[in-house]
């Protein structure tokens, strides 16, 4: 899928970090683009911001992912402000606490599947039938290289990461099935610096406990020179390649996770 001027984006998790990343490169080609959050003071900051520097339309729109009800008023918005939507990239997320997976409340797991993984299936849910009806557009789903290899440490979140990888792949085979004019890829990024630690903690329900969260926020990941402009302009090249993933990183030590995962599995097969 080509991405032109004026053509319509939707970026959840948009306030800050990649979403923000995200909203100013579709609108640096011209794209209106709808920016949701769940910190509405936040994206309503960040629209004005990147309808300011880029000269598009945008909305700003307080969204809560885990609530499917919030997700389609964010849907049914963007097609009466604009008429129309031509990708959604569901990429709201959050960071828990770091420990061995047994020591972390349910309640971190379960918050963390609810906005990174249950966030994406109310994402599809809402804009992927609009998108059928018009017959194009693309999803863009925000998993991470915790998705593609284990990083102990950061269970939950790898967890949740891991099935935003899974689900999306299935999901590009249904829509190859049954709608071959949308697409979907998973974005899967290294380290990037952001504000997932402040914001997690901005957003966090009161029976998540959070702490140590910002030691966290950096648990198992190599470090790399990897910019928020390597990772926006290889999901946007993804996109209009249709692949399945953005697998964006700089440096060995991802990839070395990553083909050993891989090998494992193969190694395990059993005929």
């Amino acid at each position: 899928m080509k991405l032109e001027a004026g053509q319509v984006a939707v970026v959840t998790g948009a306030a800050s970090g990649i979403g923000l990343g995200l909203a100013g490169a579709f609108a640096a080609r011209g794209m209106p683009v709808v920016l949701s959050d769940l910190r509405a003071d936040e994206v309503r900051a960040s629209a004005a911001r990147v309808a300011d520097e880029h000269g598009v339309a945008t909305l700003a729109m307080t969204t809560d992912v885990r609530d499917p009800e919030s997700v389609e008023a964010l849907a049914q918005a963007t097609v009466d402000r604009f008429g129309r939507v031509d990708v959604i990239c569901n990429n709201a997320g959050v960071m828990g606490p770091q420990g061995p997976s047994w020591e972390l409340d349910p309640a971190v797991f379960r918050w963390l599947v609810d906005v990174a993984l249950l966030g994406v299936v109310h994402g599809v849910r809402s804009f992927v039938p609009r998108m059928i009806e018009a017959g194009r557009g693309h999803v863009l789903n925000t998993a991470s290289m915790a998705g593609l290899m284990p990083l102990p440490g950061i269970t939950p979140y790898g967890a949740a990461k891991h099935g935003v990888v899974g689900f999306t792949e299935s999901l590009r085979a249904e829509l190859a099935m049954h709608a071959p004019s949308v697409g979907a890829t998973v974005l899967c990024p290294g380290y990037v610096p952001s504000d997932i630690g402040v914001s997690s903690r901005q957003v966090n329900p009161a029976d998540v406990p959070l702490a140590p969260l910002d030691a966290a926020a950096t648990a198992g990941l190599p470090q790399e020179d990897l910019t928020m402009e390597d990772v926006t302009s290889q999901a946007l090249a993804a996109i209009e390649a249709d692949r399945a993933h953005a697998i964006v990183y700089r440096g060995g030590g991802y990839e070395a996770g990553i083909r050993a995962r891989v090998q494992g599995v193969l190694d395990d097969l059993v005929n």
